[in-house]
């Protein structure tokens, strides 16, 4: 059974990462394509992109606290 809770973990870890890739990737480009829509939003837009991040930079780390539990089970 303490195999099964590594790679319950590791999976955990690896589409958390994942995850947070591709939705990083998203926002920077519309944020981009944004700015070159609109360049004199771009400051707001900066600002709005850098909180999105950081909400989708939670999720990679949510997944590292389950994996911790699941690991310690």
């Amino acid at each position: 059974m303490a195999g099964l809770g590594l790679i319950a973990a590791a999976l955990a870890v690896g589409l958390g990462a994942l995850g947070a890739g591709i939705g990083n990737g998203l926002i920077v480009g519309r944020t981009v394509e944004g700015i070159a829509r609109q360049p004199e939003l771009k400051g707001l837009l900066q600002t709005t992109m850098f909180i999105g991040v950081a909400l989708v930079e939670a999720l990679p780390i949510i997944a590292v606290v389950i994996a911790f539990i699941v690991m310690n089970k």
